[in-house]
């Protein structure tokens, strides 16, 4: 039984590492340059921070195409913020905001989820809403700087290294063509001799 289930996840891992090992490969071969990818992929991070869940990838596919950046990497940085990771990043974006604005903090009582809670938790509502935006900019900002870094350096590389393989190719094409051509030659050469 231990076996079998030890035996499972080991698959389990092995398939999440070959997905997420595809996912990069297919990133890095998104047509742009290193920097539109780069700030459309920093564009994308930047408003997964916001409190507009649902809206986020409508949100950043805007403003990418209005800056003329990546909106391919932007949508795929969009989904930092996914029915997984929406609480904790939720959650720390309303209490980075809630501390900056001098906002209390919530607090879950059973006395919490009467009806008169309810009503006065909707009206602040507006109050909630600007202490995450303000969380999420101040969280947004230094991970869209981190991202533009990782995403620029990767993508450059990548495409540096096909644009070196393509010369290689070519390189070897051309010599191939003129060590064809020689051979020719020298064949010419060798049957006006014999005439």
């Amino acid at each position: 039984m231990v076996k079998r289930i030890n035996s499972y996840l080991v698959a389990k891992k092995s398939l999440l590492q070959t997905s997420i090992r595809k996912t990069y490969e297919r990133f890095l071969k998104i047509r742009g340059t290193p920097r539109e990818i780069a700030l459309g992929f920093a564009l994308g991070l930047f408003v997964g921070m916001s409190p507009t869940m649902g809206f986020q990838m409508a949100i950043a596919v805007f403003i990418a195409a209005v800056f003329k950046l990546n909106k391919i990497s932007a949508a795929a940085a969009v989904w930092i913020t996914n029915p997984v990771t929406a609480p904790i990043i939720y959650g720390v974006t309303y209490f980075v905001g809630a501390h900056m604005i001098g906002m209390p903090g919530i607090k879950l009582t059973p006395e919490a989820f009467s009806v008169t809670s309810f009503i006065t938790f909707f009206k602040q509502t507006p109050r909630f809403f600007w202490a995450m935006t303000l969380g999420g900019v101040v969280i947004g900002a230094p991970l869209a700087i981190a991202g533009y870094v990782m995403v620029y350096s990767a993508v450059d590389k990548y495409q540096r290294d096909i644009r070196r393989k393509l010369a290689e190719k070519k390189q070897q094409l051309v010599a191939r063509r003129q060590d064809k051509k020689a051979r020719k030659k020298s064949k010419k050469k060798g049957q006006q001799q014999i005439h």
